[in-house]
């Protein structure tokens, strides 16, 4: 008996320290070309942690492993809110398409947490209403900081009374007591920056009280910068100034250094800053300045090489890393990773079987509204333009194996070029070794004859820098367009057929933050 016991403890034990949530729901009049995705709020990047289909009938399921108990942002046909989850939970989440998820409904173990989380906001957006700020921002100092007590002790009063009313987990409530401190703290950031010039007063300096009303709502500060990225936002708006100071005194013959690089250099010499601050407003402003898809890529491998020396935290150098990987691709040079794929008779292929050619990677899914007219056409193009010198991989990132076999004979008939699937699609192996989410698709990369990365990761067919990287790895040379006579560059092989191709989409990733 005390063995059976033991097993049944360490089962339990498993099962509560399990990092997945377990999510399900149906989404009534929604479109199976939608896609819900779940992302973390309080990290430093934005990629998502699952994209999930919908059925004909708006019913969805999936898992995904979460980083942390907190709040996340819910993406789906263009829109967001905030979600908070716990690891190991199982929630039910239902709506209509029309709404979500600006509205919806949970059921299961999130359903304290966020209903507590949807009647504080509700409250929040009929306070806000009320309180004119502008007469607060425009009034002098002591009555300005009056009013941001008082809003302070009117938002917790009702903070407190949702709490006894939805009993949320203690994590959620003292979440959601430091997004209020951080709220009031960018509204005196506000007041300071605009009082001066508002009141004719330029000579205007903050009191002792002001600033002891700030330390007071910064007593938390470790906590603020880890969870709630609008602190961050707050603490570098505070630092602009001297930053700015700093970069032009240090910047003297230096003329390719980055913004990352001189922030970092400018970090080391804040003393009064945490490195655990220091990494999450480095990570900030290395995914806003210099990780996207134009960096040149001597400034990707600085970046790469800040991120290893700088950032100390595990997690968020992780997080820099796949967010890089997912912008701008893998090293170049570097050996194309192998990873599972199945041709539509159900044979493996490895992509080491092109060793000896070039060839290019295309990843497409069904439900990319930029695949189809958008980019098949300009496609076509390039494939019988260079098939005789290289080979072209597609590989289909779908859902299921069936509707792999149904978009690839509708889309690519008559394409010269293997067809692949990566098994669970955007869960797949390849998907993740290679940086492929739902927010870049279609995307491709080049391979050179030897097996490596010989391009960075595009998402337009149309780029004058695609066309010179194809003609360098199979010698041959694409006419192309004065580039002077349209906006946006790109290949001009059968001029009959350009005429009516659509130019292709470039989409760009979605800030969460």
């Amino acid at each position: 008996m005390k063995k059976y016991l033991l097993l049944f403890i360490i089962t339990v034990f498993v099962m509560s320290c399990s990092k997945k949530v377990e999510v399900k729901g149906k989404i009534t009049g929604s479109s199976p070309l939608e896609r819900i995705e779940f992302v973390e709020a309080s990290g430093v990047g934005t990629l998502p942690l699952i994209n999930i289909g919908l059925d004909k009938n708006g019913n969805f399921a999936g898992s995904f492993e979460a980083p942390k108990d907190g709040m996340y942002v819910i993406n789906y046909a263009g829109r967001q809110n905030l979600i908070y989850l716990e690891r190991g939970q199982n929630i039910n989440i239902s709506g209509n398409g029309a709404t979500f998820p600006g509205e919806y409904v949970i059921t299961g173990d999130a359903k304290k947490n966020n209903d507590f989380l949807t009647a504080t906001q509700k409250f929040l957006a009929d306070y806000g209403s009320k309180v004119n700020l502008n007469a607060l921002m425009s009034g002098d100092e002591s009555t300005f900081l009056k009013g941001m007590h008082k809003v302070e002790a009117d938002i917790n009063k009702s903070v407190d009374d949702l709490a006894k009313k939805n009993n949320p987990s203690k994590g959620l409530l003292e979440w959601k007591k430091n997004d209020v401190k951080v709220t009031i703290l960018n509204l005196l950031a506000n007041y300071e920056m605009s009082h001066g010039p508002m009141s004719g007063n330029p000579s205007y300096k903050a009191t002792k009280a002001f600033k002891d009303y700030e330390a007071q709502l910064e007593s938390d500060k470790e906590a603020m910068v880890k969870t709630i990225p609008l602190y961050r936002q707050y603490l570098l708006v505070k630092m602009t100034p001297d930053f700015q100071k700093y970069a032009e005194a240090n910047s003297k013959g230096k003329t390719d250094i980055t913004t990352s690089e001189m922030f970092a250099q400018y970090l080391k010499t804040k003393k009064d800053l945490s490195q655990t601050a220091k990494d999450y407003l480095l990570a900030f402003v290395m995914a806003q300045a210099d990780i996207h898809p134009t960096s040149p890529g001597k400034n990707i491998e600085k970046i790469k090489k800040l991120i290893d020396t700088d950032i100390k935290d595990a997690t968020i150098k992780s997080d820099l890393l796949k967010m890089q990987v997912a912008i701008t691709g893998l090293k170049i040079g570097e050996a194309a990773p192998e990873a599972a794929l199945v041709k539509q008779d159900g044979k493996a292929y490895k992509l080491s079987e092109n060793k000896g050619k070039p060839y290019m990677l295309f990843f497409y899914a069904s439900w990319n509204p930029y695949i189809g007219e958008a980019t098949i056409p300009v496609l076509k193009e390039v494939v019988n333009f260079y098939k005789s010198k290289m080979n072209f991989v597609f590989v289909n990132v779908d859902d299921t194996k069936d509707q792999f076999i149904k978009t690839s004979n509708s889309l690519l008939k008559g394409v010269p070029g293997v067809n692949v699937y990566g098994e669970k699609g955007m869960e797949s192996e390849i998907a993740k070794k290679y940086g492929v989410y739902g927010f870049k698709l279609p995307c491709f990369v080049m391979v050179d004859k030897d097996g490596k990365i010989a391009s960075r990761s595009f998402v337009n067919l149309g780029e004058l820098e695609v066309v010179t990287i194809l003609d360098q790895l199979t010698g041959l040379s694409a006419p192309k367009v004065n580039p002077n006579a349209q906006l946006q560059p790109q290949l001009q092989i059968d001029p009959s057929a350009q005429q009516t191709a659509p130019q292709p989409a470039n989409p760009q990733p979605a800030q969460t933050k």
